[in-house]
């Protein structure tokens, strides 16, 4: 059975999804993409400022469900422009420490609401 997981400090879906499921031991969270929770519109500046508010909305979502990075397994980066590597790496590695999740980072065609990263993960209550 399928439990939600929501949080209020993070942005409320922009479809028909859940911000978070969990299934027996793992949650899988949605991709976040940078929208400021309070206001439900894109942040301002560059694709660190982005990255940044991605894992704050991640963030977010973890801790209502009672995790945190320390948690996650595995993520997926997608990125507007492989060439904002660096730039998106530096900051989510920010976020986490050893032993890191594994990670798949892409290049996509779009995001949704022209985002520079959107990132989703799935975590462990184990």
């Amino acid at each position: 059975m399928a439990t939600v997981i929501s949080s209020d400090a993070a942005p409320k879906a922009i479809g028909p999804y859940s911000q978070a499921i969990r299934v027996g031991d793992l949650l899988f969270l949605s991709g976040q993409i940078p929208l400021d929770p309070a206001t439900g519109q894109m942040v301002e500046g560059d694709v660190s400022v982005q990255t940044r508010r991605v894992m704050q909305n991640l963030a977010a979502v973890l801790e209502r469900a009672g995790l945190s990075f320390a948690n996650v397994a595995r993520t997926t980066i997608y990125l507007a422009d492989l060439g904002d590597f660096a730039k998106v790496n530096e900051v989510y590695g920010s976020f986490l420490k050893e032993p890191f999740p594994a990670r798949a980072t892409v290049q996509v065609a779009r995001l949704p609401r022209d985002a520079r990263v959107e990132i989703d993960a799935i975590a462990s209550f184990m």
